[in-house]
């Protein structure tokens, strides 16, 4: 049976096998047609009005990409062996955010599982994925995308990916999956002639609002959710991550979020597995995860980009755009984040020009997902470039011992020196000839003023060919002992209770200067953030990690040199 939501069209017809097919009119602006002897594998498009062929808006399989014809595709066909993965809980665990593209010299599906022994031996508890729809050409980070419901074949389509999962959930790791719902991509876009699928006034730097509170947005928005409720049903998906929901424009009582949240929740309990909804969002905003009965959306967690900020002014010094929000006493920026969570909870935004955010203390610390590095953090860098190692340790130390949930970017917990720039391959010439310029105007104000006298052309395979990881890195000692940081502190945490308790107000940071003592039950994390070595007293305790092996206790007294951390556990 084929089907369209096609509500303003007089006549549509479905072209399979060289044939058109006439489709009847049914209630709520659907159309409908038995095609005899169509079936998995069977190539279709769809004609509104007697026009030019079209894909599928739901299609879930483009083998030839977003011009093609879209291909039917039977979910039950595959043969799922994770039949007793009863799934994974966010709260104690930690993400491993990754492009498939670049995660590694192949950049497919099959060859992203066979580096799975790395991330269950670095102590990950999620593998989380950037999106995978069809996009312009071979390359993209996936924000590009536009058949929503389907999978691209340059990482092995449909198939690929529940291979993937499949595989994840044998090696114990959850899958988190990257969706955008915001905007769909420039090029290769057909929804608009199907229905009001976009809003008629509001939009983003990125493109057109989608419809969700205009006339016809009911089906629009069961466009959307029914999209979700497909990764996390159909391929077995763990998660979401929900891309930039500030740009989502709703204006009904109940907000696309709260609706998207109730049915992952009742589809939660249908398939006997948790499955969270990961907001990634600016406005310093707990009602994205308070509970809906408590007038909240009721999503499991939010990115907080201010600890990202806090931390990262702390260990590199940079304070241009909105980092300077966060650089005037490092130390006690991050006693902030780390007891509050957010550090604009209401308070003035010098970027902003305005008051920012609102107070969410009283939100357990595991609703929030934070780092020191994500694919926007490095990406959105004209060069793309990473933390210092030195650096990143120090970050890392901070972020892996906090209540919250940490997120590492793939290749950080070795040191990797590979860049992750922003790269796109469209085909259309108007596209690609002016995708520079488009990204450096996006940044107006950022501090990157020379963006384009640094920033590779994004369209050039080989901006895509630099941002793949080098794993001959590993061979390397200094990259070994990296990793050997990163695997320590994940176990510490992971066997010690009290470093990934998410509650707020058991926190406590003791700073002055440029170093702080971070309060974790029996343990004491104290980092020092200057270029000079540091004294400081404190209870009877053991070091059991440091970053610097010239940390060292005499007594009570603690001597970290210069840009070190380490983690204490207090006696007895």
């Amino acid at each position: 049976m084929f089907e369209v939501w096609a509500p303003e069209a007089a006549a549509v017809e479905v072209e399979a096998g060289g044939t058109r097919h006439p489709m009847r009119a049914g209630k709520g602006g659907w159309w409908r047609a038995e095609v005899p002897g169509a079936g998995h594998g069977t190539d279709y498009r769809f004609r509104l009005d007697g026009g030019e062929p079209l894909p599928d808006p739901r299609t879930r399989w483009q083998p030839e990409g977003i011009f093609g014809p879209s291909r039917v595709y039977e979910h039950d066909r595959f043969a799922w062996s994770d039949g007793l993965w009863a799934g994974r809980s966010l709260p104690g665990s930690v993400v491993y955010e990754l492009h498939i593209g670049t995660f590694t010299p192949a950049g497919t599906f099959e060859a992203a599982v066979e580096k799975l022994d790395h991330l269950v031996a670095l102590g990950v508890g999620f593998v989380e994925i950037m999106p995978v729809p069809p996009v312009p050409g071979g390359r993209n980070w996936g924000y590009d995308g536009v058949d929503l419901w389907a999978v691209t074949d340059n990482y092995g389509g449909p198939d690929g990916l529940k291979r993937f999962v499949d595989a994840c959930h044998r090696q114990g790791l959850g899958v988190i999956l990257d969706v955008v719902y915001n905007h769909l991509g420039p090029s290769g876009n057909f929804l608009a002639p199907f229905g009001p699928y976009f809003h008629s006034s509001a939009s983003s730097f990125w493109g057109q609002a989608v419809n969700l509170d205009g006339p016809g947005s009911d089906e629009v928005r069961r466009y959307f959710i029914g999209n979700a409720l497909q990764w996390l049903r159909d391929y077995h998906v763990d998660g979401l991550r929900l891309d930039a929901v500030h740009a989502l424009h709703d204006k009904r009582a109940v907000h696309f979020l709260e609706e998207l949240a109730a049915e992952v929740d009742a589809l939660s309990a249908a398939v006997g597995r948790p499955l969270a909804l990961i907001a990634e969002s600016d406005l310093n905003d707990p009602r994205l995860m308070t509970p809906r009965e408590a007038g909240g959306y009721g999503l499991a967690a939010a990115w907080d980009d201010d600890v990202h900020h806090a931390l990262h002014t702390a260990v590199t010094g940079e304070r241009h755009g909105y980092y300077d929000d966060f650089a005037g006493d490092p130390a006690a920026t991050l006693a902030k984040v780390l007891t509050s969570a957010y550090y604009h909870d209401g308070t003035y935004s010098a970027f902003r020009r305005r008051g920012h955010g609102r107070p969410a203390r009283h939100v357990p610390g595991h609703r929030f997902v934070v780092c020191a590095q994500n694919h926007d953090q490095i990406g959105n860098r004209a060069e793309g470039d990473r933390m210092d190692p030195e650096a990143l340790r120090l970050a890392a130390g901070l972020l892996l011992t906090s209540p919250f949930t940490p997120m590492l970017f793939m290749g950080e917990e070795w040191g990797a020196r590979t860049p992750f720039l922003f790269f796109t391959d469209h085909v259309e010439p108007a596209l690609r000839d002016g995708e520079a310029d488009r990204r450096r105007r996006e940044f107006v104000g950022f501090g990157y003023d020379d963006w384009a006298e640094k920033a590779p052309d994004p369209g050039e395979e080989m901006t895509f060919l630099r941002s793949k990881l080098d794993w001959s890195e590993l061979e390397d000692d200094a990259h070994r002992a990296h990793l050997d940081w990163y695997r320590a502190l994940i176990a510490l945490r992971r066997d010690n209770p009290d470093l990934s308790d998410p509650r707020l107000d058991r926190v406590r940071v003791e700073h002055e200067g440029a170093w702080l003592v971070v309060h974790r039950g029996a343990f004491r994390v104290a980092a020092n953030l200057g270029r000079s070595p540091v004294a400081l007293r404190v209870q009877p305790a053991e070091i059991v990690l440091a970053s610097d092996p010239g940390a060292h206790l005499d007594g009570d007294d603690l001597t970290l040199p210069a840009r070190s951390l380490a983690v204490l556990r207090l006696a007895g």
